[in-house]
């Protein structure tokens, strides 16, 4: 590995690249000892290769392996796809329990941090899980706390930033293993976003549940009984099981992932009955978080991205901030640190800055942190993505009650909003009407006929407003543009930010993978299927022609203006993914699904298109000349 090093990587990150200049070709000795058993392995991507399975046969301990010719020509479509589902998947698999409670209790963006965790009230084997581990752990130091009765506030969350911890999640006491011997609780496995993540996220999740679903429906299911038990005990999904997260939620899509896990497991023990708590929990969040205010907007009857909380969000980097809080500090004589103690305590009001953290708070929960798009503005927008989203709550939950449910779906205590009966009926026709009335309301306070394009709506000036994003397409995605008004009757805009494009992260030129698989699925369903393929196949090649050229890199986000390194990406939080070394580990999680999920829209000609990094043109005009035939 030494010798193969020292000749290609010319420019010593530890990779072959095709940034690397040296001779891009590599003898390799056979199982014999004579000249006849000599390889030559040439090209990039081949180099890359066999340079992964040295180093991951030196991380299995072996001095000495035999390579196969085909583990180093491996087709790149195959071999991405096989290390999503049998390697990377597997990486980026955590629990909370024994194996891994030491890790997750350390808060590694809080200095100086107690490993802590915090348990809700209705949890209390999970609290005499913990203690118990702590007891027979004293090294470990965890701290083991209850959440309190009742409201959390924005106050009390501000009040656990000087001692921050993990929050609880679903675990499995059934006392009993497939031989029915006895066992120790257990930690259900979620899905973290990338190799330094080591909480349960949200959005993230779903989407990764999407390319897992077939070769992975456990982990898939167990996400499903986390993101129930969260709204249970937290009163929603969480933007992730931190406590500084108990007041922000992330972009809503459980009864998508609900319904996808359900069609794929229905025929399983249990399916049924997972569905109903799933749709349940949705009603109560829906009910109590998503269509209450202050995130109802009682005017329109659309609803905002508006979290609770209070201070400067303490996940954030100290300097993150700085460009905003330097004035304010030598307002009140102060340094930044002394502003940030004394603002975050109370010893310091400042109107207009509880505004901008109000909107900062909003776009985290947006899950679209940062755009230019939210800047000083998204706490006061019915934006087009969540009510998008909650269009399809209300159809979905009406379609499973009305099919799976008999069209009766009775509503237990744990799953009722303040005021409502235990043990109420819902009916499909209590939602069809929810999600007639805001399909009503989109068209009248979003959609633009001239334009047409659905935009954010500003209530609190009252006003439409005209900065185009990807995110007009996601009311196909949910069904909720009837014939007339579908965006993108003309080909879809990959450059819908151009205008303000600059360094955030999900303004234009970046692609994100969630966009894009809800593109692909918006535009299949309005039957744009032409179109859907052209994004889909772009967006596999640019990916597939990354992992060839880059030894194996799969990242969060991509330039797609720059097809020669997309990956190389100037945003305020750089890219996850990067910075490995010698062989992938994990990529990065909803990418990895789109991967997967993408190839399984593609024909089997496509596939093989992609295997030899043929670019779209040329695809698409070999299908058109063997059509021709």
């Amino acid at each position: 590995m030494t010798d193969l090093l020292e000749n290609e990587d010319t420019d010593k990150d530890k990779l072959i690249t095709i940034d690397d200049h040296g001779p891009k070709s590599f003898i390799l000795g056979g199982e014999g000892s004579t000249d006849i058993h000599l390889l030559e392995v040439r090209g990039t991507y081949r180099l890359a290769n066999l340079l992964q399975e040295l180093f991951l046969a030196q991380q299995n301990g072996l001095s000495n392996v035999i390579i196969k010719i085909p583990q180093i020509t491996e087709e790149p479509v195959y071999r991405l796809s096989r290390l999503i589902r049998e390697t990377f998947w597997n990486k980026l698999t955590r629990y909370i329990d024994s194996r891994g409670i030491e890790a997750a209790a350390q808060d590694t963006k809080a200095a100086q941090s107690q490993p802590r965790i915090y348990v809700p009230p209705g949890a209390p084997e999970q609290h005499a899980y913990y203690s118990r581990i702590a007891k027979n752990n004293p090294k470990m130091d965890l701290d083991v706390q209850w959440l309190p009765e009742g409201e959390i506030t924005g106050e009390f969350i501000k009040s656990l930033n000087h001692k921050p911890g993990i929050l609880a999640l679903e675990m499995d006491f059934s006392g009993r293993n497939e031989t029915n011997e006895e066992k120790e609780p257990e930690g259900l496995p979620f899905i973290v976003p990338g190799g330094r993540f080591i909480e349960l996220y949200n959005w993230d999740s779903c989407f990764c549940a999407i390319g897992m679903i077939d070769s992975h429906p456990h982990i898939v299911k167990s996400i499903l009984r986390h993101f129930i038990f969260e709204i249970k005990h937290y009163g929603k999904i969480l933007n992730a099981n931190r406590s500084y997260y108990l007041g922000r939620a992330q972009p809503p899509f459980l009864t998508d992932l609900a319904m996808r896990t359900y069609e794929a497991t229905k025929l399983e023990p249990g399916a049924k009955d997972l569905m109903r708590e799933a749709m349940l929990a949705a009603i109560k969040e829906y009910n109590s978080y998503w269509t209450s205010e202050p995130r109802l907007d009682p005017a329109t009857g659309l609803s905002r991205y508006r979290p609770t909380g209070s201070g400067i969000p303490p996940e954030c980097e100290a300097t993150q901030f700085a460009h905003i809080l330097t004035p304010y500090a030598k307002k009140h004589n102060m340094t930044l640190q002394e502003l940030t103690s004394a603002y975050n305590d109370g010893r310091i009001s400042d109107p207009d800055l509880d505004i901008f953290f109000l909107h900062d708070r909003a776009s985290r929960e947006s899950g679209h942190d940062t755009t230019t798009r939210f800047e000083g503005v998204c706490a006061d927008l019915a934006t087009v993505d969540l009510n998008s989203l909650l269009y399809r709550y209300e159809t979905d939950i009406a379609h499973t009650i009305r099919t799976v449910f008999a069209d009766s779906l009775a509503v237990p205590a744990i799953f009722c909003s303040p005021g409502q009966e235990p043990d109420h009926i819902s009916t499909s026709a209590i939602w069809e009407r929810r999600a007639r009335a805001r399909k009503a309301r989109m068209d009248k306070y979003c959609w633009d006929d001239s334009a047409g394009l659905y935009f954010d709506y500003n209530t609190r000036k009252q006003e439409r407003t005209t900065f185009e994003s990807v995110t007009t397409l996601w009311p196909l995605w949910a069904g909720l543009a009837s014939p007339p008004k579908r965006p993108g009757s003309s080909p879809p805009r990959s450059r819908s930010s151009n205008k303000r494009a600059g360094s955030k992260q999900w303004d234009y030129p970046f692609g994100w993978p969630p966009h894009q698989i809800l593109a692909w699925d918006g535009l299949r369903r309005y039957g744009y299927f032409e179109e859907a393929e052209r994004v889909c196949y772009r967006w596999l090649h640019m990916m597939t022609r990354t992992f060839t050229d880059y030894n194996g890199t799969v990242v969060e986000k991509y330039n797609v203006t720059d097809l020669r390194a997309p990956q190389k990406v100037e945003a305020e939080y750089g890219n996850q993914g990067l910075g490995f070394e010698y062989a992938p580990q994990e990529g990065f999680g909803w990418t990895n699904a789109s991967y997967l999920y993408g190839l399984s829209l593609m024909s089997l000609h496509a596939k093989r298109a992609l295997g030899v990094n043929a670019d779209y043109e040329t695809y698409a005009e070999a299908k058109r000349k063997a059509t021709d035939v």
